[in-house]
C-alpha cells in the first residue's frame, strides 16, 4: 500500500498512541479494542516502509519516521476538523488555540480563564482537553496542542529528556493540602500537625502499580490503611464529605470544595511543595497563544489572593 492510501481513522490512532504512550490507553480513549489499535499501526507502518513507534517496556516512542509522520498527520487532522466545524456553522480553526490540562487545574483555574477569555476576546476559540501531564508532554511534543497544564513535584525536574526543551513556566507553588471531612477531629483547627496523619483512613487515586499512593500523604511512617480508590477529584472529595477518609489535594482545588469538606495545610516535617506549569514547545509563540498564556497567568494569581493559606507575593 502507497502511503498516500493511508486512512484517517489509521492516521487518528497513530496520534492517539503517540500521545497516550501505549496502544492500551489509546484503544481505551478511542473506544477501539487493543487488537484493533494494533491493526491500524501495523498498517500504517506497512505505508511508511518503516517504524514509526519505537516499542519499550514502558510504552512507546516516536522513531525519527514516526516524528514525520506524526508532524504532518497533525496539520492533516487539524484541517478535516476544521473543515467540520465550518460545515456545521462553528468558528474556524483561524484564531484557535488548542489547551491541555490537568484535571486539577480544570476544577478552578481553567474556567476562569476561559471566562475571562470570552468577555475579553469573543472571536478567539479555545479547544480544549484533560489529561495527565506524561499525556499532555507527549501532545504537545507530537503537535497536537499549543499550551499544556503540567504538575510537578519534587525535586522538580523537566517533564521529559526530549530535545529540545520545553519552554516552561511556574504559575504556581504551593504547598499539598489535605481535604477532611468538617466532622472529623482533624477539622477543629487551621492546620493539621503531620504526626497526627498516623493511623487514618486514606482515599487514593487509583488502584493499581505506583499511583496507587496518590492521595496519601508522602512520607508516612506507617503502612496506610487505602478504604478507597478513585481517579476523579470530584468523588474524592465527595467521599471525604461522606466520612470515608482523609485525601491528598492541590491547595488550588479549596475553592471546589463540596459542603462537609475543609481543606487544610499540614504542618511538620517537610513541606510537600507541588508546582504548575505552563508549557509550550521553545519556538515563537503565536498571538492567539499569548493571549491565553496571558489570560492562564491572570487566573493563577487570582487563585492566590483567594487562598489565605498562600504565602505573600
Amino acid at each position: 500500500m502507497d502511503f498516500t492510501d493511508v486512512s484517517l481513522t489509521a492516521l487518528r490512532v497513530f496520534r492517539a498512541v503517540s500521545e497516550q504512550g501505549t496502544f492500551t490507553a489509546a484503544a481505551a480513549t478511542l473506544g477501539y479494542t487493543q487488537s484493533a489499535v494494533s491493526r491500524q499501526i501495523a498498517a500504517i507502518e506497512r505505508a511508511a516502509g518503516a517504524e514509526l513507534l519505537e516499542r519499550r517496556r514502558d510504552g512507546v516512542r516516536l522513531t525519527a519516521a514516526g516524528r514525520i509522520v506524526m508532524r504532518r498527520a497533525t496539520i492533516v487532522l487539524d484541517e478535516i476538523d476544521a473543515t467540520a466545524r465550518e460545515l456545521s456553522g462553528l468558528p474556524g480553526q483561524s484564531g484557535t488555540v488548542r489547551l491541555g490540562w490537568l484535571p486539577t487545574a480544570g476544577a478552578v483555574l481553567v474556567p476562569r480563564a476561559l471566562a475571562a477569555l470570552r468577555r475579553s476576546d469573543p472571536g478567539l476559540t479555545v479547544v480544549g482537553r484533560e489529561g495527565g501531564t506524561p499525556a499532555l508532554v507527549r501532545a504537545l511534543r507530537a503537535g497536537s496542542l499549543d499550551l499544556a497544564l503540567l504538575a510537578s513535584a519534587p525535586p522538580f525536574r523537566p517533564p521529559d529528556a526530549e530535545s529540545p526543551a520545553l519552554a516552561l513556566q511556574t504559575l504556581t507553588e504551593r504547598a499539598l493540602c489535605l481535604a477532611v471531612p468538617a466532622a472529623h477531629p482533624l477539622a477543629r483547627g487551621d492546620c493539621i500537625d503531620v504526626a497526627d496523619l498516623r493511623g487514618q483512613r486514606w482515599i487514593a487515586g487509583s488502584s493499581s502499580g505506583e499511583d496507587r499512593l496518590m492521595g496519601v500523604w508522602p512520607g508516612l511512617d506507617e503502612r496506610p490503611e487505602i478504604t478507597h480508590t478513585a481517579r476523579d477529584w470530584l468523588a474524592k472529595l465527595h467521599l471525604v464529605a461522606a466520612g470515608l477518609g482523609l485525601t491528598t489535594v492541590p491547595a488550588a482545588l479549596r475553592p471546589a470544595a463540596p459542603p462537609g469538606v475543609r481543606i487544610l495545610p499540614v504542618r511538620g516535617g517537610p513541606q510537600e511543595q507541588r508546582r504548575l506549569l505552563l508549557a509550550r514547545l521553545p519556538q515563537p509563540p503565536s498571538e492567539q497563544v499569548t493571549r491565553v498564556a496571558a489570560a492562564l497567568r491572570t487566573a493563577a494569581l487570582d487563585s492566590e489572593s483567594d487562598d489565605p493559606s498562600a504565602p505573600p507575593s
